[in-house]
C-alpha cells in the first residue's frame, strides 16, 4: 500500500479519476475542504527478481512513485453543511480525446470543464461552465461520462432543492442541454455515488441510493 498525503494540495479528497497508459497514471483529485482539484502524476517501477528454485518464472515487485502534484482548479464553493455533512467539487469525470476534465461543483449548483487537464503545469480556477440549469440541477455529486459524451450526475438536494425532484439522476449533452433524469428514491439526498463501464456492446450502470444504504445496478446489453 502507498500513501500520498499533503495539507495543501489533498484537503478534504472527496472524489477522484484517473487516466493510465501502463507505466504513468494521472490521478484528478476534488477537494471538499478547500474548494480545488489536484492532479497526482504517478509512475509505476517494476523490479524483477529470479527465483531461485524456478529460474524461468519472475517474481515482480512494483512500486508507485509520486513524480508530481499540481492544483490544476480552484474556487469552487466549499463548506460543511448540517444536512449533507460538507458541500464542496465533488464528482470528476475525465475526457481523455479533449483532455478536459468535467467537474461538479455542489455550491456553485453547476458543471464545469479544465482544459488541458492531463498537462496543466498551472492553476485553470474554475475553469468554464458546462452546465448550469437550475430547474434540473440540485446540487450535484457523482459524475460519470457516458459513451457519447454525455455528463450523468447526481443531485444532493442540498442546494437548490425541488421537493417534485429530489434523488435526481440527470443526464446532459457535452454542451450542456438537459437529455433525461430518474429518480433513485422518493427521499431527499439519496442520489449519491454512481460509475458506468463498457459491457460488450452494451453498458452497466451503478448508482448508490443513501438512504437505503444499496447499490442499484443495471447491465444494458
Amino acid at each position: 500500500m502507498k500513501t500520498f498525503a499533503s495539507a495543501t494540495l489533498l484537503n478534504g479528497p472527496w472524489d477522484l479519476t484517473l487516466s493510465e497508459d501502463g507505466r504513468h497514471t494521472r490521478v484528478f483529485v476534488a477537494n471538499a475542504l478547500s474548494g480545488t482539484v489536484t492532479r497526482l502524476d504517478l509512475r509505476v517501477t517494476e523490479n524483477s527478481e529470479n527465483d531461485g528454485d524456478k529460474q524461468d518464472e519472475k517474481e515482480t515487485d512494483r512500486d508507485v512513485v509520486l513524480e508530481k502534484a499540481t492544483q490544476i482548479a480552484s474556487g469552487y464553493g466549499h463548506r460543511c453543511d448540517p444536512a449533507a455533512f460538507v458541500v464542496g467539487p465533488t464528482g470528476v469525470a475525465l475526457d481523455e480525446e479533449k483532455d478536459s476534465l468535467y467537474v461538479s461543483s455542489t455550491v456553485d449548483n453547476a458543471i464545469f470543464a479544465i482544459s488541458n487537464a492531463g498537462d496543466r503545469t498551472s492553476d485553470a480556477g474554475l475553469g468554464h461552465v458546462v452546465v448550469q440549469d437550475q430547474a434540473h440541477l440540485h446540487g450535484p455529486l457523482g459524475l460519470v461520462l457516458a459513451a457519447n459524451g454525455d455528463l450523468i450526475s447526481t443531485q444532493s438536494d442540498a442546494i437548490n432543492p425541488d421537493l417534485k425532484q429530489l434523488s435526481e439522476i440527470v443526464e446532459f449533452t457535452p454542451a450542456g442541454k438537459f437529455v433525461a433524469e430518474f429518480q433513485v428514491d422518493p427521499n431527499a439526498g439519496s442520489a449519491f455515488g454512481l460509475a458506468l463501464r463498457s459491457h460488450g456492446d452494451g453498458f452497466v450502470f451503478a448508482a448508490v441510493d443513501d438512504t437505503t444504504a444499496v447499490l442499484d445496478i443495471w447491465v444494458v446489453p
